[in-house]
C-alpha cells in the first residue's frame, strides 16, 4: 500500500512539473489536468489490478489523461491566434466563438 501512495505522488509531482514548462496558463490546462488525475487513478487501479504494478498504471494513465486534456483545449478553441498589445506589453487573443478577447491569462481584455 505505501509503494501506492509514493508512485503516486511521484506522478503527479512530474505532472505538475512538466505542467509548469507551459508558456501560457491555458493552453494547456486541461492537458496537465488530465495527465495528473490519470496518473493518479493509473496508478491506484494499477496496484490494484493484474500484475500490482502501479508505475506503469500511472504512465498509462498519465498519457490517456494528457491526450483527453489536449483534446479538450483543442475543442475549447484555446489554438485562437495572439496578438501582441504593445502598449500594455501583454499578449491577447481573439476567441472567434465569442466574438470577445482576451488577455493571455484568460482575463476578459475590454
Amino acid at each position: 500500500m505505501t509503494r501506492t501512495w509514493i508512485c503516486s505522488a511521484v506522478a503527479v509531482v512530474a505532472a505538475g512539473a512538466l505542467s509548469a514548462c507551459s508558456t501560457s496558463e491555458n493552453v494547456n490546462r486541461n492537458a496537465a489536468g488530465g495527465a495528473a488525475i490519470g496518473a493518479l487513478a493509473g496508478a491506484v487501479i494499477g496496484n490494484n489490478v493484474g500484475s500490482g504494478d502501479a508505475l506503469a498504471g500511472a504512465a498509462v494513465g498519465g498519457a490517456a489523461g494528457a491526450a483527453v486534456g489536449a483534446e479538450q483545449d483543442r475543442r475549447e478553441g484555446f489554438n485562437a491566434r495572439q496578438y501582441y498589445d504593445e502598449s500594455a506589453r501583454r499578449y491577447y487573443y481573439y476567441d472567434p466563438r465569442t466574438g470577445r478577447y482576451y488577455w493571455e491569462n484568460g482575463d476578459l481584455r475590454y
